[in-house]
């Protein structure tokens, strides 16, 4: 699918000069979830990564598991690794009666720059609680531990837990059964959808009404934006900077979002580069009528340290029009 029809979305512009650009598939819903925008081909199937983990947390909330704030946040996240983010994992396993030795999501150092230093200066090496998604394989295993389930094989697809899932993946994105299940870089399993599906997911949980489980993750992402990141992270900066907003990325170029009034977004960059996105995806909020701070959105090429370009949305317009 990634190859098949995919246009370009960014440019690269270095002195004035595009230097090189990257292709994807994009999608923006209206608020009457009409298609208003799309580019590429967003309805072929695709791997959503991490950007999927709202709705895995959504399909945990309706099978027992009892989390809010900063954890349920925690639980949607693809977390920096800063100590906070350690802490949150632990209070989430403590909460089940579990510790760290039960994750069994893949070993890595934390994403953070700084706090994989920091780590390895004190002689650790890659754990699985520091690796990015050990607060939804935490929240895993407490449902498992609240529905009744035996948590030893939480991670296989034919798990109760991960049955839960699939269907709540098929229900949100409107997509049907996934088309394709494989085995994400965490070791959970990864079920596709298309990118409109996952806009339209998006757009299910922003708009979703209090008490539901997906009112719930929306509250937890808007509230608690540093927690489904880190640090500097540009989800969390655009969670900070656009009042309601429910926004998630993931691997291989991958982001989507949902405003309030159900506009959405999703957004796959073919060549899995996440530099492209920022720019792209401050191009697609705003054409929902939503003003994004200046800076939010910049990625800077560099010239011996100093900006010397930028990474600019290209939204596909003719004669100065948008095409929609």
């Amino acid at each position: 699918m990634i190859e098949d029809g995919a246009q370009v979305v960014a440019r690269v512009v270095r002195g004035g000069v595009v230097e090189s650009v990257h292709r994807g598939h994009l999608v923006v819903l209206a608020p009457d979830g009409s298609v208003l925008l799309r580019h590429g081909d967003p309805d072929r199937a695709f791997f959503p990564r991490s950007s999927l983990k709202p709705v895995q947390a959504v399909a945990m909330l309706r099978s027992g598991l009892d989390l809010d704030g900063q954890l349920l946040a925690l639980a949607c996240a693809s977390h920096s690794g800063e100590r906070e983010h350690l802490a949150g994992v632990c209070r989430i396993l403590e909460g089940a009666g579990l510790g760290e030795a039960h994750l069994d999501n893949t070993p890595a150092l934390p994403l953070d720059a700084d706090a994989a230093a920091a780590w390895l200066c004190a002689g650790d090496g890659p754990t699985a609680i520091t690796q990015n998604c050990s607060g939804k394989h935490a929240a895993m295993l407490a449902t498992c531990v609240a529905a009744g389930w035996d948590h030893v094989g939480y991670r296989d697809p034919g798990h109760p837990l991960q049955r839960a899932i699939r269907a709540t993946v098929a229900e949100l994105t409107g997509d049907g059964d996934p088309a394709h299940v494989t085995v994400d870089g965490c070791g959970a399993p990864l079920f596709s959808c298309t990118p409109t599906g996952l806009a339209r997911a998006f757009r299910r949980i922003a708009t979703a009404a209090p008490g539901t489980s997906e009112h719930r993750v929306a509250d937890a992402v808007r509230a608690h934006p540093w927690w489904v990141g880190g640090t500097g992270r540009f989800v969390t900066r655009l969670v900070e900077a656009v009042p309601g907003i429910v926004a998630k990325d993931g691997a291989e170029g991958v982001f989507a979002a949902a405003l309030p009034d159900g506009g959405a977004l999703a957004v796959k960059i073919a060549d899995g580069a996440p530099r492209a996105l920022p720019a792209v995806v401050t191009a697609l909020v705003g054409e929902l009528e939503v003003s994004v701070p200046a800076g939010v959105g910049e990625v800077p090429v560099l010239g011996h340290g100093a900006p010397v370009g930028q990474v600019e949305a290209a939204l596909p317009r003719t004669n100065g029009t948008l095409v929609r």
